[in-house]
């Protein structure tokens, strides 16, 4: 999860182009939508057929798995508006008879062998987490993360290039997905509060206790923003930028402090942020460097098999864009962001013990192994 900060560079201007986008604008529009034809469910079906057949492990499926023709096209088109456009994508319609827990792993899991590598997103190395409300902790638990309860999630960036989200089922009310471009948070900032634009590239430190084992560094230093052409790298989670302030507190806290309030009220507004309501068979595709996600409060169902339930994945993009690329153009590629750095990968943990809502590594080959009808 590395990344090497660079020195403090503060751009003469505000970025332009296809990343910068602003919510009311694409509100009433579909071009950020791909819906699924007929063609497309059934090709998914026959793929997630042939996983089924083959007992394919979610954690060691291939392309050759989950094969895909017709869809492949379309995901390679994604692919580009992910890097190249606005650094989002609806796609609605998986079918509804692959959204059981188990199909869903695989139908996810399998889309996004097309567009990068799977990342892991806890200290226990899972590459696949379940979104939805877990209850309150047993009394020798630490409190979930918001996105395991029916609370705000602000917006925010995550530990990856690219983000995936299936909706199984949605909330009984509330719940709504919120997007907001990284560019339009960015320039909002140099415009309205100029004395801090040069907090935006300086480095931040990112608490990481959770996610590291004993006798790592406690905080990530990163900036905020870095630039590669006329696109923004982004990485933002005020949760973990408050933590990691006050475990390194070095007297820029109050500076910080009010930049963080611009960037989260800038991001919510109505003016810049779009909102979804993700529907079942609904997946959204972001790329993280470019684009904040963060969720409404909602009511859920009393029925635990009608409550809400998302799929989440994690990927980093394929082909070499670490560090030597870096060095190579560090104008055109971000450094991956490859995710969670496992505490332990040797020895599987259990579901209670690997974090709530999260499938362990042992869960993961279980599950992809079960026969269904």
């Amino acid at each position: 999860m590395a990344e090497t900060p660079h020195a403090p560079t503060v751009p003469a201007e505000p970025f332009t182009g296809p990343a910068l986008w602003y919510g009311p604008d694409l509100a009433g529009r579909d071009d950020w939508i791909l819906q699924l034809s007929a063609e497309n469910r059934d090709e998914l079906r026959a793929a997630a057929h042939t996983a089924r057949t083959r007992a394919a492990p979610l954690l060691r499926m291939t392309i050759a798995d989950f094969p895909l023709t017709m869809l492949a096209t379309e995901l390679e088109r994604a692919a580009k508006t992910l890097s190249e456009g606005r650094g989002f994508l609806l796609i609605k319609g998986v079918p509804e008879d692959l959204l059981a827990q188990a199909e869903a792993a695989t139908v996810l899991r399998g889309i996004g062998q097309y567009l990068g590598s799977p990342v892991p997103q806890t200290a226990g190395g899972h590459t696949l987490c379940h979104i939805r409300d877990v209850g309150p902790p047993h009394r020798e638990d630490p409190a979930p993360p918001a996105c395991l309860t029916r609370a705000v999630v602000p917006l925010h960036t995550s530990e990856s290039d690219l983000l995936g989200l299936l909706c199984l089922r949605p909330a009984r009310s509330g719940g709504r997905t919120l997007l907001a471009s990284a560019a339009a948070v960015h320039n909002a900032v140099l415009g309205t509060r100029p004395h801090l634009a040069a907090r935006l590239y300086g480095t931040h430190p990112f608490d990481r206790r959770q996610e590291q084992a004993p006798g790592d560094g406690s905080s990530l230093a990163s900036p905020l923003v870095t630039r590669h052409g006329d696109r923004p790298s982004m990485r933002y989670d005020r949760a973990r930028l408050d933590v990691g302030a006050r475990a390194a507190w070095d007297g820029t806290l109050a500076a910080d402090t009010e930049l963080y309030d611009v960037i989260d009220t800038t991001a919510a507004s109505p003016a810049v942020r779009l909102e979804l309501d993700l529907e079942p068979g609904d997946l959204l595709l972001l790329d993280n460097h470019v684009v904040l996600h963060g969720r409404s409060a909602y009511e859920d169902f009393d029925a635990a098999e009608q409550k809400r339930h998302l799929l989440r994945l994690w990927l980093a993009r394929p082909g070499e864009t670490g560090l030597a690329a870096q060095a190579a153009g560090a104008h055109v590629l971000p450094t991956t962001r490859t995710g969670v750095t496992p505490r332990d990968v040797v020895r599987p943990r259990s579901l209670r013990t690997s974090g709530p809502g999260c499938l362990s590594l042992r869960a993961q080959r279980d599950e992809s192994r079960t026969p269904r009808s």
